[in-house]
């Protein structure tokens, strides 16, 4: 396979998991344009990037650092059209009070079923960390939505 067809492969392995990590972290638009930068970094450096361990974990600091400006608001959760899923409507409050870490851990760990080791190795920390800030979310956003532990 060419570098061309290689570097496709790449994208469409990897994309999902690094744009999913980035708009957790900042946002449906700069989470998005953190990926395109991240992606675009990839191709210029790809005959480094293709051999790494965890490219994720690398583009995610590419991401972060290729779009830093000021803090913006937290990503806004969405019901689908269908509002088969209802979003409580305090949760985008409650889930920017959350630190960074934090709301990316939540987010893809309940929101989209991640491991914690996946989120551990986006985030390079350890998977013991990843549980320690779902825990803290987890505690805050219930306090902040008022809603008690079920189980």
């Amino acid at each position: 396979m060419n570098d061309s067809g290689a570097f496709e492969a790449f994208v469409a392995t990897y994309e999902p998991r690094l744009r999913r990590a980035l708009v957790a972290a900042y946002g449906p638009e700069r989470g998005r344009d953190a990926t395109a930068e991240a992606l675009a970094f990839a191709w210029e450096h790809w005959e480094r990037v293709r051999d790494m361990s965890n490219p994720v974990g690398y583009l995610y600091r590419v991401g972060q650092s290729r779009t830093r400006r000021r803090r913006e608001a937290a990503p806004q959760p969405t019901a689908p059209a269908a509002a088969e899923h209802p979003v409580e409507p305090g949760l985008a409050t409650a889930l920017d009070a959350l630190t960074e870490h934090q709301r990316v851990a939540v987010v893809l760990a309940h929101g989209f079923g991640w491991t914690h080791q996946e989120v551990a190795d986006v985030l390079a920390v350890s998977a013991s960390t990843v549980q320690n800030h779902v825990e803290r979310a987890l505690a805050k956003l219930r306090a902040a939505l008022q809603v008690s532990h079920d189980g």
